[in-house]
């Protein structure tokens, strides 16, 4: 699944300057999720998709994962657009509360990496 086609400029410039200054729990999540140590899974982070920047993107599974600080709260019509788009793609979006991840690491890792060997399994078995 290729992601890049048609990503207008000016995202993938703020994606590369949301890149140089990451959340903590965006650091600590890429920390985890860098250099194929999940499954040997390549994850990008700020990733653009259409007009999008996702905070982490695996395309061989097709898994979004989105780090939400205080400010989604006030974002759910912004979100629910983004996700029902990020979904129209093939994708599916996994939502995480950046203190649950600061707090609770090893869990939410596990969870994504359930979520990939479900969604890697269902891929292999679909025609």
């Amino acid at each position: 699944m290729r992601m890049r086609s048609n990503i207008p400029i000016s995202a993938k410039s703020r994606a590369r300057a949301m890149r140089r200054e990451p959340t903590e729990a965006e650091r600590k999540l890429w920390y985890a999720l860098r250099d194929r140590r999940m499954q040997t899974l390549k994850f990008r982070r700020q990733a653009p998709v259409g007009f999008y920047i996702v905070d982490f993107l695996c395309t061989e599974v097709g898994l979004v994962i989105e780090l939400d600080g205080g400010q989604h709260a006030e974002a759910v019509a912004y979100d629910s657009r983004r996700t029902a788009y990020l979904e129209s793609l093939g994708l599916s979006v996994m939502r995480f509360w950046n203190p649950e991840l600061v707090e609770n690491l090893d869990g939410v890792c596990e969870t994504i990496l359930r979520t990939c060997e479900d969604r890697a399994r269902s891929r292999t078995l679909s025609p």
